[in-house]
């Protein structure tokens, strides 16, 4: 590909990550025929690089990919273990490798062309999208879907990290139980500012991903992932004699308030976190990239422009932005904030409400499990805030920080990490 020779399509795929590879399997699962599409990135995606965690109906178009699934997860804290029965949802892991498995296959299907380059540039004039790659090419599109990384479009008014370090823990002798999940573990020490806890997802009784994750404002050191997830090991009275680590997964993700523009041009859409799919107030993203992908699917299968819904209703958004503010200043403690609602809700009606799925009826009884008075006093200061927003000029935003990588721990009698 030459920039003397441009290459014509109808739909162009800038990124080839989750929210691609979810896009690509729906376009082919709703029959999209005879539709000319690139996909721009500079990485093509093999293997597992890492965990998706979600909740949804059993039988979904997902199963066949799952590593494991569970109705039944734990919520603990330092007063008491609750065991939630998830029924009629499931919570469930999918890893990356079989999900790129089925979009390579869906590519080839659809006839994709794939470009092994970075989109180095993307101008929308309305009746045509421009990207130009870094190997000097450029691809001519109907409609641009991106699913690129990048800031937001001007800094939140409160602004944390979900950042956390996972093992895949191999035990010498049966360890864990493969029937139950443990979706939230508040017995880890709490930071100052933030929230910290692990979890264990098993799938088998030798083998899990135990994770250790915080929500607040900065990163660990490599040695202090490896402190946490060692004391939750211990915690969870795991002996590192019989176990290997096996892999290490990390990451970050952000939870803000801040504004992610789905629509930053006529004919260009955002997918993922890009396009507003993280939940802000826990970090959840896959379900809301699912939804997005079948919906493009759909309206192109239909005749109708690639645009999804947003993720997540407009009430949401402002109840994640009352709940960050709550916790960032102190007002509520994470423990309890989750622990109520989990108390006080059907283990369903929380999942969904965290999915974005719930009724305004539903969300009031939500409402009514968080503690009052600093509900109230975070819900002024972010009224407060917005005002100012308004009146002042506006800021960049700082670019999502990468995981803290480091060297392989020692557990046990050996360990490798990816």
């Amino acid at each position: 590909m030459t920039a003397s020779a441009p290459i014509e399509v109808d739909l162009a795929l800038l990124g080839g990550g989750g929210a691609a590879s979810l896009l690509l399997a729906a376009l082919d699962r709703h029959g999209v025929r005879d539709l000319r599409i690139a996909v721009v990135d500079p990485v093509r995606r093999r293997g597992q690089d890492r965990t998706w965690a979600f909740w949804g109906h059993p039988d979904s178009d997902l199963d066949p990919l799952l590593s494991a699934s569970w109705q039944q997860v734990e919520v603990t804290t330092p007063a008491r273990r609750r065991v939630l029965d998830l029924a009629p949802l499931r919570y469930a892991m999918l890893r990356s490798g079989p999900l790129y498995d089925r979009a390579a296959e869906a590519e080839r299907r659809l006839g994709a062309i794939r470009i092994v380059a970075p989109a180095a540039s993307v101008v929308d004039d309305a009746t045509r999208v421009v990207v130009r790659t870094g190997d000097g090419g450029i691809v001519r599109a109907d409609w641009v879907l991106d699913s690129r990384p990048r800031p937001p479009a001007r800094p939140g008014r409160t602004t944390w990290l979900q950042h956390f370090r996972g093992w895949w823990l191999e035990s010498d002798r049966p360890a864990f139980d493969p029937a139950r999940a443990v979706l939230m573990d508040f017995r880890t020490p709490q930071p100052a500012r933030g929230v910290s806890f692990g979890y264990v997802l098993p799938v088998s009784d030798r083998h899990a991903l135990v994770e250790y994750t915080e929500f607040s404002p900065a990163l660990l050191t490599d040695a202090g992932y490896d402190t946490a997830l060692a004391g939750y090991r211990d915690l969870l009275g795991l002996d590192p004699a019989g176990l290997r680590v096996r892999e290490v997964e990390n990451g970050v993700i952000p939870m803000t308030d801040a504004p992610f523009p789905a629509r930053p041009s006529p004919r260009v859409a955002r997918l993922g976190t890009a396009g507003g799919a993280t939940r802000p107030s826990t970090g959840f993203t896959f379900s809301a990239m699912y939804r997005q992908a079948d919906q493009v699917a759909r309206a192109l299968a239909a005749g109708r422009p690639p645009v999804p819904e947003p993720a997540y209703p407009r009430r949401h958004r402002w109840m994640d932005a009352v709940a960050l503010r709550a916790l960032d200043r102190g007002g509520v403690g994470g423990p309890d904030f989750f622990d109520r609602l989990f108390d006080r809700n059907p283990a369903e009606r929380v999942l969904r409400f965290l999915d974005g799925v719930t009724t305004p009826v539903e969300e009031v009884a939500i409402m009514n499990s968080t503690r009052l008075l600093p509900m109230i006093a975070a819900t002024a200061g972010d009224a407060a805030h917005r005002v100012r927003d308004r009146l002042r000029p506006a800021r960049p935003a700082p670019a999502i920080p990468a995981a803290v990588v480091g060297g392989p721990p020692i557990v046990g009698r050996g360990s490798a990490a990816r």
